[in-house]
């Protein structure tokens, strides 16, 4: 496979960064270097965790990284929101650590923490200095079984979460327009309701229900560990027999979701709300992570709306000056997920038009193969983010630990420029073809609202 001179300045300057690693050598110059990969070790202990390990001594830090196979979709109707609302218990404290603590230590010793919840998994992460490893395996081992679980500080979060909810979702156009979205594209499966929860489901979980989720699905088995940086393998191997080799082994039980059937119409709707704007939301049903349509779609996205030369930023923000911005996504989960469109709007500018543009600049690409020059040039794009993304320590263990959730090894990372380089213009044609049809569409827009005026006596100045 020949690459671009384009494509081998990118990986040349990866391959640059990649030398002053120690632990990361490079492959040998007589294999391809689009298939660029480093060193990681993998072990499973005898309680199902699993740990992925990568040195690199560029920096003096690590990130260490703890994520558990349980996102939103793993909900019930009816207690949706609790797979996020564990993710602010997590930092409530736990036997050996209290709340208070547990901040104030991480604070104390210059690491860095947050989470984060999706449909799919839930992850942790601490970015320490190099230093603080056995503190860091001290605090989360002891989450990992020992939270507390105590009607204060559920009362307390269940808040903080309403409250978030409030921000991100009823009192924003994108978030409330997003949600709408997903709830409309998708009848069966659980991506039909928010990672946030449903308001009156978050004020409905209970204690006990937070500790039947706790205990089915918070332990080693459903736990991958990802540790990247400036360590000692074998030091780091002693400290996780120390901390985790014994906790117990729990079997987590195995959960059919249902599929998604095939859409046979399309679904349109139209949302009132106080805003200053139009908005057009659209998703189209696509394919999951790893799926080889995923990697043409990802360079369809670029192709519409990466950047200024994009073809929808020319046609709608630039010629024909009706949005102030578009954006396109192809958003493939551990299910299948969609391709989406998000467009806000010039004042005075109707929704309805707006779609009917999108599907047209879609039929082209269903109907005439795009020119070999722009394809390349979603690729240098797409493939020079993707190298970007394995720059920093914390990125890299992000993407391993990720591949090995959703995809069911880490390894798959390491073919992905492959796949990104393999797609021809008759791929492109043949996946707008495949999913970009009338049938397959959800479509919303917003119609923006004006406050109307208060009654009664103005206010004296």
């Amino acid at each position: 496979m020949k690459l671009s001179l384009k494509l081998n300045f990118i990986f040349l300057s990866v391959a640059l960064l990649f030398t002053f690693m120690q632990e990361s050598p490079l492959l040998s110059s007589t294999l391809d270097i689009s298939k660029l990969r480093f060193p990681v070790t993998k072990t499973i202990l005898p309680n199902g965790l699993t740990i992925l390990m990568h040195v690199d001594h560029s920096v003096p830090t690590i990130s260490y990284q703890t994520w558990f196979r349980v996102g939103s979709k793993y909900e019930d109707p009816g207690y949706t929101g609790i797979a996020h609302l564990f993710e602010h218990m997590m930092f409530k404290g736990a036997k050996r650590y209290s709340g208070k603590e547990f901040d104030q230590l991480l604070q104390a010793n210059g690491i860095t923490n947050n989470a984060f919840t999706t449909y799919d998994y839930t992850g942790y992460f601490e970015d320490l200095p190099s230093s603080k490893l056995e503190l860091v395996m001290d605090i989360e081992s002891d989450r990992m079984v020992n939270l507390a679980l105590t009607p204060e500080n559920l009362k307390s979060e269940r808040e903080v979460v309403k409250e978030e909810r409030r921000w991100r979702v009823d009192n924003s156009i994108i978030g409330s327009m997003n949600e709408i979205l997903w709830s409309s594209a998708y009848k069966v499966h659980p991506y039909k309701w928010p990672v946030i929860g449903w308001m009156a489901d978050i004020d409905a979980l209970t204690l006990e229900r937070c500790k039947t989720f706790y205990h089915t699905y918070y332990s080693p088995a459903n736990a991958v560990i990802a540790i990247v940086g400036d360590f000692d393998p074998v030091t780091a191997t002693t400290l996780i027999n120390k901390y985790y080799a014994d906790l117990p082994k729990v079997v987590v039980p195995k959960r059919e979701l249902p599929s998604e059937p095939v859409q046979t119409q399309e679904r349109s709707s139209v949302v009132s709300k106080i805003a200053q704007t139009g908005y057009v939301a659209m998703a189209y049903h696509t394919t999951k992570q790893g799926d080889q349509d995923g990697y043409v779609l990802d360079l369809i996205a670029n192709i519409l709306a990466e950047g200024d030369s994009s073809r929808l930023f020319k046609r709608l923000v630039y010629r024909e000056q009706k949005a102030l911005g578009v954006d396109a996504s192809s958003i493939t989960p551990q299910d299948p997920g969609v391709f989406q469109f998000s467009v806000e709007l010039k004042p005075n500018i109707a929704g309805p038009p707006i779609i009917g543009e999108i599907e047209s600049e879609l039929a082209q690409l269903a109907k005439h193969k795009v020119t070999a020059h722009e394809l390349e040039k979603a690729k240098n794009q797409t493939m020079k983010h993707w190298v970007d993304s394995l720059k920093r320590i914390h990125d890299k263990a992000y993407s391993l630990i990720l591949n090995e959730i959703v995809t069911g090894s880490y390894t798959n990372l390491f073919d992905d420029l492959e796949k990104y380089d393999k797609v021809t213009p008759d791929d492109v044609q043949r996946v707008a073809q495949k999913y970009f049809t009338k049938n397959n569409l959800t479509a919303l827009t917003l119609n923006p609202e004006t406050p109307k005026a208060t009654k009664g006596k103005p206010h004296d100045s």
